[in-house]
């Protein structure tokens, strides 16, 4: 079982060896990472060998799949934040997995996520 959800900011700057990234990561919580912040992980690779390089730190977290539910939930805050706040389907999609699960997301994308998860949407490191 995990601990914690995280966003794609936080696996992009583990991807990138930002140094507080690392320091905060290495605090040995069990995390997950839904299976929209997997695909944009991997469509932001450049190379095959960024790709390659991709999966391996994805392959670190455990994947967790949205449900329907996840997926109706989603849908409702689309339509409540879109024009309010310009949340996007996919910032919907990986706060539902967090809402359901009622555990921590871990982004800087604080302002997304807030309007949506109010205090499980957490920021990990400065």
């Amino acid at each position: 079982m995990i601990d914690a959800v995280l966003d794609t900011t936080v696996v992009l700057h583990l991807f990138r060896k930002y140094q507080p990234a690392i320091n905060w990561f290495n605090n040995q919580q069990r995390y997950g990472v839904t299976s929209t912040t997997w695909l944009e992980v991997m469509e932001g690779a450049s190379s095959k060998a960024h790709q390659t390089d991709c999966k391996s730190l994805l392959n670190q977290f455990e994947l967790i799949y949205l449900t329907s539910a996840d997926q109706e939930w989603a849908m409702e805050q689309l339509a409540q934040f879109q024009f309010s706040h310009h949340i996007g389907k996919d910032d919907c999609q990986i706060a539902s997995v967090a809402y359901r699960l009622q555990l921590p997301l871990y982004t800087h994308n604080l302002k997304d996520m807030m309007p949506m998860l109010g205090e499980l949407a957490m920021k990990p490191y400065a």
